[in-house]
């Protein structure tokens, strides 16, 4: 289908030093009609509206292929960036003005970008208009909680039936090396040609190789189009935004959700060289994990990477031996520089996912049976109080320490990326994480490891620390 964007007369602009455009943009097969009451939903956060929400998702997906993982820069770059709805009788339309240059080839916006800003609207409002995928309320239940992801999926289409297990998350960092990101995409074509869709955190780097190296593995089999499936939340999407071959875009309402839609969406887990997100999400998967009730479940994961990133992986490894013990080493395999073997171990996998679901009569696509619970569920605000105050002392049990191990890298993530927690560093200094100094000198090593090997930041940026840590 052609592009239907009507550009202005003389829409090229400049704000600052950056090029910028005015448009109106048309729905692609996406969310083509609102209510009143959705409309007015999108007025300025003064109003009680979610204009400054929607605003700076859309901004993110408009500056898709362009280096920059600084949420609050990103915003200061294009600040006369504006969104708004233009309601007609046969549907809607997006009116942007001042949106980065770089979404548009002679004029027109890119197809893929307009399907990722239709994403982001529709997956606002939804939010919005469904209070439980919102709350902070701490009595939520974790049925409650789980009940509005599946919604949330469902309403994106990412829920699909009578298909087989074969959805692969693939996590990683944004910054790697040219290495690591080769691997990354050799991973991805090894797993398309055995049939494997791919789904990660959307972003570039570890997010965007496995996805590249899929679509071809797609192509050679014949397998017509594959499932790319990006999942973000409103805080990481500046930093990562939607690489181009995401085809389902996904924003949930905070990193909570973002990481249950993961382990609840996927099949099997495959884990490449990261930075402090990649720690926190493999936190989050081995504290769900080493809940007692899943003890049973198969859930394949693998940690993975070129020759080059085994002394990476054997930190990681040791890092986990030393906080959460064996019986979380257990939980993953490490397989290093081999992708078919990465690829063969998932569709072994996939087998016994798929067997498992069948002979307990849960769904093949939405992991059901596996038990979260609320420490991992409850969205955790990264104040300089919160990340103060967890409780990091080997004495507690196991998932409850994985749980608030996250916590503290999910508060370096946001100090390092996200607009909020780069303004909450500027004004109040640097965040502390205290505990136990057996857990805090491996998290304080590991750390300092991602920092030496500039983990942290895109390639180019300085890295100043967002954190202290204190035994």
């Amino acid at each position: 289908m052609p592009n239907t964007q009507q550009p202005y007369q003389h829409a090229h602009r400049e704000s600052g030093q950056y090029d910028t455009i005015d448009a109106i943009v048309s729905p692609q097969n996406q969310l083509n009609i609102l209510s009143k009451t959705e409309a007015s939903r999108l007025l300025d956060a003064s109003q009680g509206g979610l204009y400054t929400l929607f605003r700076c998702c859309a901004l993110a997906v408009l500056n898709s292929g362009n280096t920059l993982d600084d949420g609050k820069e990103l915003l200061e770059r294009y600040p006369d960036f504006a969104i708004r709805v233009i309601q007609e009788e046969r549907g809607i339309k997006l009116e942007v003005n001042g949106a980065p240059a770089s979404a548009f080839v002679d004029g027109k916006m890119i197809h893929g970008i307009s399907e990722h800003l239709f994403a982001v609207l529709r997956d606002v409002l939804f939010a919005s208009s469904e209070q439980r995928l919102l709350s902070t309320d701490k009595t939520a239940t974790p049925e409650t909680i789980t009940d509005a992801v599946f919604h949330m999926l469902r309403n994106a289409k990412v829920i699909r039936p009578k298909v087989d297990p074969n959805i692969i998350v693939c996590w990683g960092g944004h910054s790697i090396s040219v290495g690591e990101y080769d691997y990354t995409k050799k991973v991805g074509y090894e797993m398309g040609l055995r049939g494997l869709d791919i789904c990660t955190g959307c972003g570039p780097g570890a997010m965007k190789g496995p996805m590249k190296g899929a679509t071809i593995g797609h192509a050679k089999q014949r397998l017509g189009v594959g499932r790319y499936i990006g999942i973000t939340e409103p805080g990481i999407i500046a930093a990562e935004a939607p690489n181009p071959i995401v085809n389902e875009l996904v924003i949930m309402p905070d990193i909570e959700k973002r990481l249950e839609a993961f382990v609840r969406t996927g099949h099997g887990i495959v884990v490449f060289p990261g930075g402090a997100g990649t720690a926190e999400e493999i936190l989050y998967l081995l504290g769900i994990l080493l809940h007692p009730d899943n003890r049973e479940l198969p859930f394949p994961v693998v940690f993975t990477g070129p020759a080059s990133a085994q002394s990476y992986f054997a930190q990681i490894d040791q890092f986990i031996a030393t906080t959460l013990g064996a019986e979380a080493q257990s939980r993953y395999k490490i397989i290093m520089d081999d992708p078919a073997a990465v690829a063969r171990y998932m569709v072994n996998g996939m087998s016994d996912v798929r067997a498992f679901r069948k002979k307990t009569d849960d769904a093949y696509y939405f992991n059901w049976q596996l038990k979260i619970s609320p420490d991992f569920l409850q969205p955790f605000e990264p104040t300089h109080e919160n990340m103060r105050d967890l409780q990091l002392q080997l004495d507690r049990p196991k998932h409850e320490l994985a749980a608030n191990l996250r916590r503290a890298f999910s508060g370096i993530v946001a100090g390092n990326v996200k607009d909020a927690g780069i303004r909450a560093i500027e004004k109040h200094g640097l965040f502390e994480i205290c505990g136990d100094r057996s857990i805090m000198e491996p998290v304080d090593q590991l750390l300092s490891a991602f920092q030496e090997q500039g983990r942290m930041k895109l390639p180019g940026s300085t890295y100043t620390p967002c954190y202290r840590i204190t035994h």
